[in-house]
């Protein structure tokens, strides 16, 4: 399955794309991947450079911020759906490197975890998240829908309370908090 499709037999892709090159991470055929993105020029090819080197466990080129905020869920998300977990592993591992550029690594992969259901995985990764910055109110949102999945709806509300206090008029934060209510309520 390729970015998510079934239909593998009718997907095509140019050569040296971006595509072509996480086709090729998908074969474990990273050496290729490396110079297909070394060829583009854009942000995207840049992260995949970094991403590659972290597949193969070897960081050379670090990433920016942004590169982090804007591709890692979406590899990391890759990668399981695709059920690489090697590759997952060593994305996992290199995280204690990449929380020194971006804070909020350790959110970003829990937050991946817990939509692929990875509950223990985005629990460790939530526990880290709050070390490094516990006042981000997306995490406490995050960790008050950890326990509301989990019918425990009294750390739910405890965390969405901590959410509010950062963040008063965090709308999402708002309406789960009355979902929190309401089950509390039943």
């Amino acid at each position: 399955m390729f970015f998510f499709s079934k239909e593998d037999e009718n997907i095509k892709f140019t050569h040296s794309s971006l595509e072509h090159a996480y086709l090729a991470i998908l074969k474990d055929d990273l050496s290729s991947a490396k110079a297909i993105f070394e060829k583009t020029d854009s942000p995207r090819a840049n992260w995949g450079i970094t991403f590659v080197e972290i597949l193969k466990g070897y960081l050379k080129r670090y990433p920016t911020y942004f590169e982090i905020r804007n591709f890692l869920e979406i590899d990391l998300d890759f990668l399981i759906k695709n059920e690489k977990l090697d590759y997952v592993e060593q994305v996992l591992g290199a995280s204690d490197i990449l929380i020194n550029t971006n804070q909020e690594t350790y959110k970003y992969i829990a937050r991946v975890m817990f939509e692929n259901k990875l509950y223990k995985v985005a629990m460790e990764y939530l526990e880290k998240s709050k070390r490094q910055f516990y006042n981000d109110p997306e995490l406490h949102f995050i960790i008050s829908k950890f326990f509301l999945k989990h019918n425990n709806f009294a750390q739910a509300l405890k965390y969405i309370e901590e959410c509010l206090k950062i963040l008063p008029d965090y709308y999402p934060a708002i309406l789960l908090k009355n979902e929190i209510l309401k089950n509390l309520d039943s």
